[in-house]
């Protein structure tokens, strides 16, 4: 068991007064993850260029520059778990992607369960990583290549749509792609870390399976256990696990297979920390070193 940093501690001890996901409703469930990320989260600080596009899904463009260059475009998959999450919650982090990096941010709105079961948001992703790379020209100026990347269920939706890029090209290519605490196998696979974490580290069991029943994945879909597809001609991965985090395994195997298959790839772990930390940069701190090393080994495969 890996110890518990202090304020991840403190978060916890904060949260066990607060009702699981499982016992709420929907719109309760989205309209909570919206009043918690503003505490929780740093700030959003918008960059010059802020714009809603109008692609084939709602998305929002975050661009650093003052004026626009030709480039590479970030397409960002936001989390919560394909049922909650969203512009609104992930606009701070967006934001930070952007100036970290240098470079302009897509946050995809894709449809979300129950409305729009498996695979809506699949196709939504892939959708929109294609009309970003056919160059649009509201995005102001020419699109070279695309970094996919996403936490949570967004992290799956990256893997995902880099493989089905792989497999039929879009425009431009895709440089890399980063998945932060990614879900990778919908099947019964016994992970240590799903019976380790089920209880009493914010992202429960019975979590989990709150969101898969309004989900619907099918598990022997790819799209849904990427982990067990084929992984040779993925663009170089950059995975950032979760320690304390019941989809830990999923994303260290996904790491594993990547290199196995000869993608160049990172691996990041923050030990100590549990799911969901994109949205507690404020509450936890300290995980905003372990989002620094992954995004300092982004930048180093662009």
């Amino acid at each position: 068991m890996q110890k518990i940093r202090d304020d991840v501690r403190a978060v916890l001890g904060y949260l066990e007064s607060s009702p699981g996901i499982e016992t709420l409703e929907v719109d309760a469930a989205r309209a909570g993850l919206i009043a918690s990320a503003g505490p929780a989260d740093l700030p959003y600080v918008p960059t010059p260029i802020v714009r809603d596009l109008d692609g084939p899904v709602p998305a929002r463009l975050y661009d650093p520059r003052e004026t626009p260059e030709d480039g590479p475009v970030v397409v960002w998959f936001h989390g919560g778990g394909f049922v909650t999450g969203g512009i609104e919650t992930h606009q701070a982090f967006a934001a930070d992607v952007a100036r970290g990096l240098g470079l302009p941010v897509v946050l995809v709105d894709y449809r979300l369960a129950p409305e729009a079961p498996f695979p809506a948001a699949h196709d939504d992703a892939q959708a929109m990583a294609r009309w970003v790379a056919s160059g649009p020209a509201e995005l102001g100026f020419e699109v070279d290549g695309l970094v996919l990347g996403g936490d949570s269920a967004g992290g799956t939706l990256a893997i995902a749509t880099a493989m089905a890029l792989r497999d039929e090209p879009a425009e431009v290519p895709v440089l890399a792609h980063l998945a932060i605490y990614p879900a990778t196998d919908e099947t019964d696979t016994a992970y240590p870390s799903r019976a380790e974490f089920a209880e009493g580290y914010l992202l429960t069991g019975a979590g989990r399976a709150w969101y898969r029943r309004h989900l619907r994945p099918d598990p022997e879909d790819l799209r849904s256990s990427p982990v067990r597809g084929e992984l040779a001609g993925m663009p170089p991965g950059v995975v950032l696990t979760a320690g304390l985090d019941p989809v830990r395994d999923e994303g260290r195997a996904y790491a594993q297979a990547l290199i196995g298959a000869g993608v160049p790839t990172t691996f990041v772990e923050a030990a100590g920390v549990i799911h969901a930390f994109v949205l507690m940069r404020k509450v936890l701190p300290s995980v905003r070193e372990d989002l620094d090393r992954a995004f300092g080994a982004l930048r180093a495969y662009l």
